[in-house]
């Protein structure tokens, strides 16, 4: 990667690598805003905002919005206290939201920012390895609603983003392990050597991150740019989420301690892989070897026996849904993804079940 890489999304930069202040004052050098807001949760507000105050100046005057962190605060009703704190610091349709923080701030803030005032413009600074390599690109925006995620959204272009890699080090490790199932699921649903890769290195807390980051950045890039509004080539991005997003949703009605997005997501490759060899015909072998390094990176999850009918009702309410049929995204082979596969309730159910097992799956 070059010290200052840009990578063209087609409507918009994505600027990376040790120069990536530079472009982001030289963005402020360019830009003449009415007011600047900011928006942080209380880990970003402590970690991460002193830093970006002190690259970029400009930003010591700009307002700062708080919100709680969590999946649990992507809602309606935290979007309405912003457009309100909006509203009462005087935003205008010349204002600019900086979003700094992980994929909860990058979907609720880009949502905010596109529909107050019918749309004011705002930046994405990803500061989790699972916003850098996904959240913060793409476009979407939006809420959960009724324990449903991005239930409620819109496509709404940021007019940059400034992936800075030196804020992962703020990071718990758990955090990061998260963000490592999206790197995964790139790898599994485009490129068999970026998964022989990741396999060969495995998940390692102090391993140099720029050159994997690269790679995702340009497996999505390249999907996002060819098909922006998920129309057809996008749907490969979703591999794995339609299950792991029902997960995670049933987690946050019913955890203490709720799964992370890329825990959920590790847990949905599991059974979506399952589903890929018994309705795609992925090879009994690679179906193994998702399993054992997707096991052995994230751990196995004790989970309820109970819960598969009641994910799979979230899952039935599913934006990729039609007509209460299920669509997932599955593989023919690592690196070789098959979209709108519709799957009935029972091989669903049966995939949970197969994970609820896939501890005694030994790795090859």
């Amino acid at each position: 990667m070059h010290a200052n890489h840009l990578f063209d999304s087609g409507n918009y930069p994505i600027y990376t690598g040790p120069a990536a202040w530079d472009a982001l004052n030289a963005f402020f050098g360019s830009c003449n805003y009415s007011k600047i807001f900011i928006l942080v949760d209380e880990n970003t507000n402590e970690y991460c905002l002193s830093l970006v105050v002190r690259k970029a100046k400009v930003l010591a005057g700009a307002t700062v919005l708080k919100i709680e962190s969590g999946e649990q605060n992507k809602s309606i009703e935290v979007c309405t206290k912003l457009w309100r704190l909006l509203m009462n610091h005087g935003a205008d349709r010349r204002s600019l939201l900086v979003n700094i923080g992980g994929g909860v701030i990058s979907d609720l803030g880009g949502f905010v920012a596109a529909t107050f005032m019918r749309g004011i413009q705002f930046i994405n600074i990803p500061t989790t390895l699972l916003a850098q390599v996904d959240a913060s690109i793409g476009s979407k925006v939006g809420v959960d609603m009724d324990g449903i995620k991005n239930q409620i959204g819109l496509f709404s272009d940021p007019l940059a983003v400034f992936v800075i890699t030196e804020f992962l080090h703020t990071l718990p490790q758990r955090h990061l392990r998260s963000g490592y199932a999206e790197m995964i699921k790139h790898a599994l649903i485009a490129d068999p050597e970026y998964w022989k890769v990741i396999t060969k290195q495995g998940f390692d807390n102090d391993l140099g991150w720029e050159y994997l980051i690269e790679q995702s950045m340009q497996i999505k890039q390249q999907v996002v740019k060819f098909d922006p509004f998920e129309r057809n080539l996008r749907k490969v991005l979703n591999f794995g989420h339609t299950i792991g997003h029902g997960l995670e949703s049933y987690s946050l009605l019913h955890d203490e301690k709720p799964m992370l997005h890329g825990e959920a997501i590790a847990i949905g490759m599991i059974c979506e892989a399952f589903i890929s060899n018994k309705m795609c015909g992925l090879p009994e072998d690679e179906l193994k070897e998702i399993v054992a390094y997707v096991n052995a990176s994230f751990g196995y999850r004790e989970l309820n026996g109970d819960l598969a009918l009641e994910v799979l009702e979230i899952i039935k309410h599913d934006k990729k849904s039609v007509d209460g049929h299920c669509r997932l995204t599955l593989l023919k082979n690592i690196g070789k993804a098959v979209i709108d596969q519709e799957c009935t309730p029972d091989v669903i159910v049966d995939s949970m079940h197969f994970y609820l097992n896939s501890s005694l799956v030994l790795a090859i």
